[in-house]
């Protein structure tokens, strides 16, 4: 069994990319090399500005290689929970964008003939829980009133019988790590260069443009475009209150039939599948990060919810929930773009936010920019969750604080002090001990260690170490080695 996506195993990673080793000096600067930092660099490729994208580790390395890999405009209860806060205009509007995705990346496959494993693919939503068939039914009247055909189903392509569901046409599936490699191949130039390994640690404004540091050089640039799934240079905006990040894991099994299809219920426990090749991959066990430290009994929930137990594959993801279900895409500042939030829609939302930034920078008016604009009012649904998501902040640091060494750890890791530090030792299969400093150099949680994935997480922002302390995943930008 391994314990890394499917996507980051089967890849070809002969493309790699430089590190940065000298000042430049550029028009726009995108950092974040997920999706939609490629698709945003993509959208650049035939402009004439010095353009260069920055990732801090591997382009794809984040929550891009990480997720089931679906791009559908049907997203559980998505338009009923629109429509419920916003009315059915903006409830349209959203699925006019899903749409529109799904046509951008169809039509980039097609067009630049790209190998990414592109299947069109039924979406299917569904429940195997009788007293949720009046909401799968107000889902269909919502989606069927937008003019999308919608078929009715008592079981799933695979023969498992539901209580009620229903499936539309024309939504996709593909490799995104393929893809990312692909559209950034196709768009360097001389003016668009790609950095990996490349961390921006401080970016200081300096009048209408931006100075940002990196280990060793300055970026001096005009524009940002922030494509992170935590936006760690954002503490003044006070995004840990405006957002929550959900954590799920995935595995993938082998199967002896494969289907093209993909399936989502729209209850508690969530169980998401999708096939590729001879592999089975679903989603399930997914908690508000702040409840979710203990991986394996995740992993043992998954298995009791789907009555998986063989699997290939197990690895988790961090989703970035935002308060009104909306994803978060605009200007937070003159010339600084920002783009994250997709509710677990990285896909779909990551390439339609790379249009809207394009619009922005291009000062071209986009009918999405208000729908997604970062400092849109508040309404009823944020000010029901802003309690509860201050609560889940607060408890997720303070339990980092006093309750270091959790039950489930059996005795390894331990923790103690050398110097005066906070560190935490782990003892390997081999016997061998890994030591990090336990504090998580984003905003000084304790750490909380990851049996299934064998990883230090941080159970506040979702920073992420591997055993010897190297990060993996911000918001951190720094590493935890024991020196």
């Amino acid at each position: 069994m391994k314990n890394i996506s499917i996507w980051q195993d089967t890849v070809n990673d002969n493309n790699k990319y430089d590190e940065l080793n000298e000042n430049i000096d550029v028009d726009i600067l995108i950092i974040g090399g997920g999706i939609t930092g490629c698709s945003t660099f993509y959208q650049f490729k035939d402009d004439n500005r010095k353009i260069a994208l920055v990732e801090k580790n591997r382009l794809g390395s984040g929550s891009s290689s990480r997720s089931s890999a679906k791009i559908t405009f049907l997203q559980e209860d998505i338009y009923t929970k629109l429509n419920n806060i916003f009315g059915r205009e903006k409830a349209y509007l959203y699925y006019r964008g899903e749409k529109e995705a799904l046509k951008i990346i169809s039509d980039i496959v097609k067009n630049e003939k790209i190998d990414c494993d592109f299947k069109t693919s039924k979406s299917y939503l569904y429940t195997l829980d009788s007293s949720n068939i009046k909401k799968i039914e107000k889902e269909r009247d919502i989606v069927a009133s937008f003019g999308e055909k919608t078929t009715p189903i008592k079981k799933l392509p695979n023969n498992i019988k539901v209580e009620s569901g229903f499936y539309v046409n024309n939504t996709y599936t593909f490799h995104p790590l393929k893809y990312i490699k692909e559209i950034i191949r196709k768009s360097i130039s001389l003016n668009h260069r790609v950095y990996e390994n490349t961390k921006v640690i401080k970016i200081e404004k300096e009048g209408n443009s931006f100075k940002c540091y990196t280990e060793t050089n300055i970026i001096k640039t005009k524009k940002i475009v922030l494509a992170l799934h935590y936006p760690y240079f954002l503490l003044p905006y006070l995004m840990p209150l405006k957002c929550y990040l959900e954590k799920s894991f995935l595995v993938c099994s082998n199967v002896k039939k494969s289907y093209d299809f993909n399936a989502i219920n729209i209850e508690k426990p969530l169980k998401s599948i999708r096939y590729y090749n001879d592999y089975l991959l679903t989603v399930s066990s997914s908690a508000n990060l702040a409840f979710a430290s203990n991986s394996k009994k995740m992993v043992d929930d998954l298995e009791n919810n789907t009555n998986i137990t063989n699997y290939d594959y197990v690895w988790s993801n961090y989703d970035l929930m935002t308060l009104d279900h909306l994803p978060l895409i605009g200007y937070i500042d003159d010339n600084l773009i920002l783009s994250t939030g997709y509710n677990t829609w990285g896909n779909s939302n990551g390439i339609l936010a790379s249009t809207i930034i394009k619009d922005l920078i291009n000062n071209k008016y986009n009918i999405y920019k208000e729908l997604f604009d970062i400092r849109r009012a508040f309404n009823k649904q944020k000010l029901i969750n802003y309690p509860l998501n201050i609560f889940s902040n607060l408890y997720s640091f303070i339990d980092s604080k006093i309750n270091k060494n959790k039950s489930f750890y059996n005795g390894n890791p331990r923790f103690t002090r050398i110097d005066g530090k906070a560190v935490a030792i782990y003892k390997d299969e081999k016997g061998r001990e890994h030591i990090i400093y336990n504090k998580c150099p984003h905003l000084c949680c304790s750490l909380v260690f990851n049996e299934i994935e064998k990883t230090w997480d941080c159970p506040c922002h979702g920073s992420r170490f591997d055993l010897d302390g190297k990060c993996i995943m911000g918001p951190s930008n720094y590493d935890i080695s024991y020196k």
